[in-house]
C-alpha cells in the first residue's frame, strides 16, 4: 500500500484552480455574455471528464481479455467495471436533464459562435465505440470520410491507430469461441438440443392446428407459417453450408448461447452477467443517443447540427443503426423453456466444477 510522504490539500490534489479555470465562454468575447453558454461548457466538459473514466476501465477489461486464456478469477473484476461503467451512463443520461434547462432561444444566444464545433469532435467518445467494437469501417448513416473529416489530423490518427488494435468486440469473440464443455465426448449437447427444439415446434404446430379452429383458413395458415419460419430460422444456426450474416462467429453464437440456457450452472453465472452487462452498455448508449436526438430537435427543430450534419435525424439515425452487440440480443430467439432443456449428465457436471 502506497503512504503519503506529507500533507496534501484538497484543491491541490485536484487540481481546481486549474480545472477551474478552463470554462472560456465564447460569448465574453462578443458584444454581450450569453448566462447559459457557462451551463453548456460544464456539462460537455463533465461528459468528457466520464469518458476518460469509461476509456480507462475499458483498457483494463481489454488488458484482462487479451490473453490466450481468460482466467476465471478476473472476470470478476471486468464485470465489476462493466458495472461501473453502466452506473456512469446514467450519470451521463441525467445530465442531459440538466442541459435541457437552457430553453432553445437561450442556446441560440450562443450557438454560431460554436460553428463548425459538434459532438462529432468528441474523440473520447469515438474512442469509447471504437473499443467496444464501432469502427468508422461498420459505421451506418454517415460517410466515413465525412466522419473522419470532422476531426483533426492528430485525432484523426489516435483513432485509425485504435482501430488496427482488436475491439472488445473481438475478444470477446475469441472468448466464447473457447468456451468448453458444448461438444464433449459424453454428451454431444447440440444434437439434443435440436431434438428438444423439434419437439417444442411440433408442439406450437399441434397447438395450433387443435386450439385455433376458429381462425379462418387464412389466419391459421399464418400462424403455421410463423412456425414454419421459426423452424428454418433454427436450422440455420446448424446447419455448416448456410451464409453466416452475424458479426459474431458461428461457434461464439452457439458458445453463447449454451452460456445463456445454462446461466444458473454456477460456472456460467458470471459468464451471463459479464455478457448482459455487454448488453445494457449497448442499450445504455442507444437510449442515450436516441435522448441526445430528442434534445437536438427540441434545441434546434430542423436546423442542421452545428458540425454540418442533418441535426437530429442522423443522431436519431445513429441511435438506430450504430448498435455493437446485436447479435447477442438476438440470441433470444434460441432460447426454450428450462424444462424442454437438455439435462447435462452429471459426469460434464463434474468438469464444469474444475
Amino acid at each position: 500500500m502506497n503512504r503519503n510522504q506529507g500533507p496534501v490539500y484538497y484543491g491541490d490534489y485536484l487540481k481546481l484552480n486549474d480545472l477551474c479555470a478552463t470554462q472560456k465562454p465564447l460569448s465574453v468575447e462578443g458584444d454581450s455574455f450569453c448566462h447559459d453558454e457557462m451551463l453548456f461548457i460544464v456539462v460537455h466538459q463533465v461528459y468528457e471528464l466520464w469518458f476518460k473514466q469509461i476509456i480507462h476501465d475499458m483498457k483494463s477489461i481489454h488488458t484482462i481479455f487479451n490473453q490466450p486464456n481468460v482466467s476465471e478469477k478476473n472476470l470478476g473484476t471486468v464485470l465489476a467495471r462493466l458495472e461501473r461503467i453502466k452506473k456512469i451512463q446514467g450519470l451521463l443520461l441525467s445530465q442531459l436533464e440538466v442541459m435541457e434547462t437552457m430553453t432553445p432561444m437561450d442556446f441560440l444566444e450562443f450557438r454560431d459562435l460554436l460553428i463548425p464545433a459538434s459532438g462529432f469532435q468528441s474523440v473520447q467518445f469515438r474512442e469509447i465505440e471504437v473499443m467496444m467494437g464501432l469502427s468508422t469501417q461498420n459505421r451506418e448513416s454517415v460517410d466515413r470520410d465525412f466522419f473522419l473529416g470532422r476531426l483533426n489530423e492528430a485525432d484523426q490518427k489516435r483513432i485509425l491507430d485504435l482501430e488496427k488494435l482488436p475491439s472488445l468486440f473481438d475478444l470477446i469473440n475469441a472468448w466464447l469461441e473457447r468456451l468448453p464443455f458444448t461438444q464433449d465426448k459424453e454428451f454431444n449437447f447440440w444434437n439434443e438440443y435440436q431434438v428438444s427444439v423439434k419437439k417444442l415446434l411440433q408442439g406450437d404446430r399441434e397447438h395450433v392446428e387443435k386450439n385455433f379452429a376458429g381462425l379462418s383458413s387464412r389466419e391459421k395458415n399464418i400462424q403455421l407459417e410463423n412456425i414454419k419460419q421459426t423452424e428454418e430460422t433454427f436450422a440455420d444456426l446448424f446447419d455448416k453450408e448456410a451464409t453466416h450474416t452475424k458479426r459474431l462467429s458461428k461457434q461464439a453464437i452457439l458458445n453463447g448461447l449454451f452460456i445463456f440456457l445454462y446461466r444458473d450452472e454456477p460456472i456460467f453465472q458470471i459468464p451471463h452477467m459479464l455478457l448482459t452487462a455487454l448488453m445494457d452498455i449497448d442499450e445504455n448508449f442507444t437510449t442515450w443517443r436516441y435522448r441526445h436526438a430528442m434534445m437536438a430537435h427540441r434545441m434546434l427543430g430542423t436546423k442542421i447540427g452545428t458540425g454540418g450534419s442533418s441535426g437530429h435525424l442522423y443522431l436519431k439515425r445513429a441511435a438506430e443503426n450504430n448498435r455493437v452487440y446485436t447479435d447477442l440480443f438476438d440470441l433470444s430467439t434460441y432460447l426454450v423453456p428450462k424444462t424442454v432443456l437438455p439435462e447435462i449428465p452429471n459426469s460434464l457436471k463434474e468438469k464444469m466444477k474444475i
